[in-house]
């Protein structure tokens, strides 16, 4: 008997299934898309238990006729394609016809559809792959698709679903993604019977992205118009040679930074895609404008020519690949560019009042310099500006920033007796790495915590460089301290002993601060709600898709409230996948004493100085900040002598 054997289709159907439905979003991507290419203007999504329990889509399109209902279970038929030329043109949303097959192989599936050239509906019914009920029913026009237990046949795959809240926000940023990408069209999505999102149609993307977003991030985006550009094709028949490309859509100005790349939605011919091209081409638009690890809130449409973008290089449908790559990314790259020059975006957020304010100047250290770098990265107003040649755009015609930190509330200093410490923590005995800067330091330099400690108490303050970094001579020599993540460290452990001992010192805002929210949003704002409250932010649902905070935490300023809150929530996901309860914590009180300490470019007087020096040697671990960042830099005195070859 040969080895060779033809694999029945409910096995067939499983390995499309691992392909294509990967999560319950992918289920209710798949359907989504079938919504939209049926003409639907309204679309509904219900879950329940993550989409683990209950996923159904209910729409108001088309609908199926009763023969077509039956025939759509078989693996491959699809309304969308008829030849092999139809698949260098695809002008729908799905095509493969292997989405229902897939999703009925994996789940207990129930279709309800009726098409108004027919009396009556169609009610089709499938467990498994297998066939359980096919009967005529009464119903509206349309199609209801409910897909119950996802993977109650493939416990391995049922295994890899992550927590409801987790599954649920990805469900929730599917929807929001396809209510954007077609504002004239009804979207509601609901969870376990609570509405997360829901929109009518309107006429412009603006008044959908105020629907989805609020005003407060409409105000932070720039309007991109309609960029179009025609490309020759040289190989194409002479009546279609011209290809016509669309870019439409919002980004972000330069201030506003993102730390992940959530906020960017890409669309190509409405479809919602992943490409490294496009990104690549956003990125490339910033260039210069954004530090480094940043990334701008964008919402991008490209439409062309569907001969010009191959949808079919993966099962999913998140990838694309375009004919003229090259030609599309710069098209790209240089739409939004010119629109950020042109629009010359200016920060929004106050400057510091300070008399005839300088640039900060280059440090003349390498070290120094990439210190800065990081610090101007950490700080929400763009950095001075240096041109790129290589771009075309002159000096003149680009925005002009200077690195000043935001206008906010003076650092709480307490300059009377500190109290004293609580007793530390002791840690394994062990070494902290003091990180080398000039050639003259050897190699490595170690310190003992214990030593680290007893040597700190000793550090006496000379002044500041560049008002960022404080100069301290010790009875080891030289000390180079950075007085932001020194404040860091000292903030950070100073909110852990407080929400340890539940006595998180609060400031209450004498006007609850209304803040909106996204469906994913608001569910991450339900998994660490309690957290928020541990940690100084007194704060309840008000409302669709927003909240009300009451009270913050004392030491941070009130124009950081919000900021810290989104910044939370962006990572909470992330953090929330893989990190145990207490690293969430530590993130979050760490997010806190970023935001609340002390910025670079800050003079501070002596007796400030003397301060900080002293919190510091109390912290328990004084060398780093709770990012990994190190806090000095140690220059001993046996090498200072060296260097000057006094010995």
């Amino acid at each position: 008997m040969g080895r060779i054997r033809v694999l029945p289709d409910a096995v067939a159907n499983q390995i499309a299934a691992g392909e294509v439905v990967e999560r319950p979003a992918a289920v209710v991507k798949e359907l989504l898309e079938n919504s939209l290419d049926a003409g639907a203007t309204s679309i509904r999504v219900e879950a329940e238990s993550g989409g683990r329990r209950l996923l159904r889509i209910t729409d108001d399109g088309c609908g199926m006729l009763n023969d077509d209902a039956m025939l759509a279970f078989e693996r491959h038929a699809t309304s969308k394609l008829s030849n092999v030329k139809d698949l260098f043109a695809i002008a729908t949303l799905g095509f493969r016809g292997e989405a229902l097959p897939s999703i009925a192989s994996v789940s207990r599936l129930t279709l309800e559809t009726h098409a108004k050239e027919e009396t009556a509906g169609a009610v089709v019914e499938i467990h498994g792959g297998k066939m359980i009920r096919n009967e005529p029913a009464a119903l509206a026009n349309g199609t209801i698709i409910t897909v119950r237990d996802l993977f109650y046949n493939v416990p391995a795959r049922k295994k890899f679903l992550r927590s409801d809240q987790t599954e649920l926000a990805h469900i929730a940023s599917l929807v929001t993604h396809y209510s954007l990408a077609h504002p004239d069209k009804s979207f509601e999505l609901r969870h376990d019977g609570r509405e997360l999102l829901n929109v009518t149609p309107v006429e412009t993307l603006r008044e959908r992205m105020f629907q989805v977003f609020g005003n407060q991030t409409l105000e932070d985006l720039i309007d991109l118009g309609a960029h179009e550009k025609e490309m020759l094709v040289p190989d194409a028949a002479e009546e279609d040679r011209t290809r016509v490309f669309l870019l439409r859509g919002f980004v972000s100005r330069p201030q506003v930074q993102k730390y992940n790349r959530n906020s960017i939605y890409l669309f190509v011919n409405g479809r919602l895609i992943r490409d490294k091209l496009l990104l690549h081409a956003l990125t490339s638009a910033y260039h210069n404008l954004m530090p480094a690890g940043a990334f701008p809130f964008a919402l991008l449409f490209l439409d062309c020519d569907a001969a010009e973008v191959d949808v079919n290089v993966h099962p999913s449908k998140t990838e694309v690949r375009f004919r003229h790559g090259s030609w599309v990314h710069d098209f790209v790259r240089d739409a939004i560019r010119n629109t950020l020059v042109e629009s010359r975006p200016v920060s929004s957020l106050p400057l510091r009042q300070q008399p005839e304010a300088q640039p900060a100047a280059r440090l003349p250290f390498s070290e120094f310099s990439q210190r800065m770098e990081d610090a101007r990265m950490r700080m929400a107003v763009p950095m001075a500006v240096p041109v790129n040649d290589a771009s075309g755009v002159s000096e003149a015609d680009l925005p002009s920033f200077t690195l000043r930190p935001t206008h906010a509330p003076a650092p709480r200093f307490d300059f009377t007796e500190p109290p004293p410490a609580p007793t530390p923590v002791v840690s394994a005995p062990g070494k902290m790495r003091i990180p080398d800067t000039h050639a003259a330091l050897p190699e490595g330099a170690l310190i003992d915590g214990a030593e680290s400690l007893d040597v700190l108490k000793d550090l006496r303050p000379l002044g500041q460089l560049h008002e960022s970094f404080i100069l301290a001579a010790g009875r080891d020599g030289l000390w180079v301290i950075d007085q932001h993540v020194a404040h860091e460290r000292i903030l950070f452990e100073q909110v852990l002993r407080e929400r340890a001992a539940g006595k998180v010192e609060l400031q209450s805002l004498l006007m609850p601060m209304v803040i909106e929210l996204t469906a994913a949003q608001q569910i991450q704002y339900a998994q660490i709600a309690d957290e928020l409250r541990a940690s100084g932010f007194e704060s309840e649902p008000f409302g669709q898709r927003t909240i009300a905070i009451s009270a913050a935490p004392a030491a941070v300023g009130a124009g950081e409230i919000e900021r810290i809150l989104f910044e939370i929530l962006e990572t909470a996901e992330k953090e929330l996948r893989g990190a145990s309860l207490d690293e969430v914590r530590r993130n979050v009180s760490a997010t806190i004493a970023c935001r609340a300490a002390i910025k670079i470019n800050t003079k501070l007087d002596q007796r400030k100085m003397e301060w900080m020096l002293a919190e510091l040697a109390r912290c328990e671990h004084p060398t780093n900040c709770p990012h990994g960042r190190p806090i000095a830099l140690r220059y001993s005195t046996r090498d200072i002598l060296r260097g000057f070859h006094r010995i």
